[in-house]
């Protein structure tokens, strides 16, 4: 199975997307290591809900039935596919 795999950073609001993964970005992620701990892990569903007016930062994500505010930075670190 095919999927069109992008950053939550870049995923449009209130489109669906199931996440991948978390990548750390250095050996020891401290931020990576939160998002996965706050439930950013593989098949949990995510969407944006909204986005902040100047460079669409921060980011509102839900994730589940949870919000988090995320800067573009860090949502960088979320690998995602679509959901069809």
């Amino acid at each position: 199975m095919y999927w069109h795999c992008v950053k939550l950073s870049e995923l449009l609001p209130f489109t669906s997307a199931i996440v991948d993964e978390v990548t750390n970005l250095t050996g020891d992620d401290p931020i990576a290591k939160r998002l996965r701990e706050l439930g950013f892990v593989s098949g949990e569903p995510v969407r944006i809900v909204a986005r902040g007016p100047i460079s669409a930062d921060p980011l509102l994500v839900q994730i589940g039935f949870t919000r988090f505010a995320l800067r573009r930075s860090e949502a960088q670190r979320v690998s995602i596919h679509l959901d069809n």
